[in-house]
């Protein structure tokens, strides 16, 4: 197992209001630009929350990747995603791949800030 874990906290997204709240608007592009970053989608789930009128409020979804997944959650009423690029590195190198994803996905719900991580897995640590 080695792997590249990238994680966001992305707040105050300024895009078209229903790639936050539009289960197949989010779908659609996250789906759309693993394949273009040459990941291999193997299902999709995402799942359409309501508000207590019954209208389209936040989303929760999942790419299952052959390399492994990318999983994305939107709080419309603040603006505010968590998103989630993990990819496996075992038979090639996926981390310029998921990258890739990573920043196009950003790149559309255009934030006002963000907090990023890079977390290498699958490397036991090196002890001094």
């Amino acid at each position: 197992m080695n792997g590249l874990h990238l994680i966001a906290d992305i707040y105050r997204c300024h895009t078209a209001e229903d790639l936050l709240v539009r289960r197949a608007s989010l779908e659609t592009l996250c789906v759309n630009e693993c394949k273009d970053a040459g990941l291999t989608p193997l299902g999709a789930y995402f799942y359409q929350f309501q508000d207590e009128q019954g209208a389209d409020a936040g989303v929760t979804g999942t790419v299952v990747l052959a390399e492994s997944h990318l999983a994305i959650h939107t709080w419309p009423e603040t603006g505010d995603v968590t998103l989630d690029v993990y990819v496996c590195n075992f038979s090639r190198d996926n981390s310029d791949r998921a990258r890739q994803v990573f920043e196009r996905v950003i790149g559309a719900l255009a934030p006002e800030e963000i907090v990023r991580h890079e977390v290498i897995r699958g490397r036991l640590p090196v002890e001094a």
